[in-house]
């Protein structure tokens, strides 16, 4: 019984009459699943339809030009500086996961400037849910292509990965760990995890506080998966942490005292309140209890408890007894 698996995936889906990769299609798909989940998302928050069309054009442009110019930057600076004309074919490879998260950011920053005209955190604890599951399918994706995998092991589940020049050139005949795996099941994970935070436990009425765990829930898994997986330009070979773990430290020391305020607390108690207009967010832009804050709601509800509880300790003779009588103001 063979203690590796060998790797032989084809990364065509078809080549003729026109190439169609494994990882161009998962990218598609998952956009196209994001897109019916934040559909359905924006449908419960009462959101304006146009604003989503909007959104998803802000993001495929922050994702494609920031994961672009991220890898130019970040890992082949030396090379496309010489050759700048290479940097516009995306289609020869080379994007950045923390690229196309600067990217993502600062789309949405101006999406909430000129379109939605609220807090960019409304947008972000919404727009990162559908988000993981294209970052799991994108590793799927980077699976079909033998290329992001890690280094050797000795556990049943390592890799022999045939198609890839660099496993012939490095590791001959030495299983490794299929990396791509291990980052999109943690992705996979925290999909379900942002979808229970969100229909469940109604965490997007905590701004921010879904956007952290994202952010955790990305960049942690990445840092330590890095000390497994294969520099993947040559100066990281001097580093005593890659460029992939660098980058994921600013995100991490961002995040982290988002998640640890005190907003965290509320996330495995109950507090659902029950929603208005039987069951119906108001529509966007109208003041009520699923605003986007959470705090207007929160205000009403503690006044009304207030005023309930002043009636209930009157004096039997101050208490109104006609049910049509006016309350004192």
């Amino acid at each position: 019984m063979l203690s590796y698996i060998i790797w032989n995936a084809n990364p065509e889906i078809i080549s003729h009459p026109l190439s169609i990769r494994w990882y161009g299609m998962m990218f598609a798909i998952g956009f196209l699943i994001g897109y019916e989940i934040e559909s359905r998302i924006y449908k419960h928050e009462g959101a304006p339809e146009r604003w989503l069309g909007i959104l998803l054009l802000w993001t495929m442009a922050g994702t494609i030009i920031g994961a672009r110019l991220g890898h130019v930057f970040f890992y082949e600076w030396d090379y496309y500086s010489a050759n700048p004309g290479e940097i516009i074919k995306v289609w020869n490879g080379g994007l950045a996961s923390h690229g196309g998260t600067i990217g993502v950011i600062l789309g949405v920053l101006f999406y909430s400037l000129f379109t939605t005209k609220r807090s960019p955190l409304w947008t972000f604890d919404r727009l990162v849910i559908p988000i993981a599951l294209v970052g799991a399918m994108i590793r799927f994706g980077n699976l079909m292509n033998s290329e992001i995998y890690g280094g050797p092991t000795d556990l049943p589940w390592g890799m022999w990965f045939v198609r890839s020049r660099e496993w012939h050139t490095l590791y001959e005949g030495i299983a490794c760990h299929p990396t791509q795996i291990y980052e999109s099941l943690c992705y996979l994970a925290l999909f379900g995890l942002l979808m229970w935070m969100y229909w469940k436990k109604n965490m997007e009425d905590r701004p921010g506080l879904i956007f952290g765990v994202f952010l955790v829930g990305i960049f942690l898994p990445r840092f330590f998966i890095e000390f497994i997986k294969n520099d993947q330009v040559a100066f990281e070979a001097d580093m005593v942490l890659n460029m992939g773990q660098l980058l994921s430290i600013g995100w991490k020391a961002r995040c982290h005292a988002e998640v640890r305020s005190d907003r965290l607390q509320g996330l495995f108690r109950r507090h659902r309140a029950p929603p208005p207009n039987h069951g119906h967010r108001p529509p966007a832009g109208r003041s009520g209890p699923h605003d986007g804050s959470g705090n207007l709601y929160l205000s009403r509800l503690g006044a009304a408890c207030r005023r309930h509880g002043r009636t209930e300790n009157r004096p039997d003779g101050d208490r109104p007894r006609d049910g049509n009588a006016q309350q004192p103001l």
